[in-house]
């Protein structure tokens, strides 16, 4: 009886282990976002974190101004990553981004984060 006890404790210590790890930790998704950065602060009541906006766009008029669009919500761990995103303010970039299933309060608004920037090729504005 107590080995089949510690083997159902371990397994749900297991479990809860693999779901922490799951919904926080585990990346479901990434790649690259480009658009235009039209937001970027530290904000928080108990845990600071920096968040921004992009303004993503897939149609533009002949002035290169973005007629349809939609925003891009993001969160970013890293300050140096976060130094550099605060001097494109207002420009075309492209992010590179990792999607996680859930966010912990001092990680994050966003399930997505910014780990890397480049500044988008002027010819193009960064839209597609």
């Amino acid at each position: 009886m107590k080995k089949f006890l510690s083997i159902a404790v371990i397994s749900i210590l297991l479990f809860f282990a693999l779901s922490i790890y799951w919904k926080y930790s585990f990346t479901y998704s990434d790649g690259y976002r480009a658009g235009l950065l039209q937001k970027f602060s530290r904000k928080g009541n108990l845990f600071k974190t920096y968040e921004g906006e992009m303004i993503l766009s897939s149609v533009q008029s002949n002035a290169n101004v973005a007629i349809a669009s939609e925003k891009f919500l993001f969160s970013v761990t890293d300050q140096k990553v976060a130094q550099e995103i605060e001097k494109a303010q207002g420009q075309s970039i492209i992010v590179h981004y990792r999607e996680k299933n859930g966010t912990l309060p001092w990680k994050g608004e966003s399930h997505y984060f910014v780990d890397s920037i480049k500044i988008a090729p002027s010819s193009n504005h960064g839209f597609r």
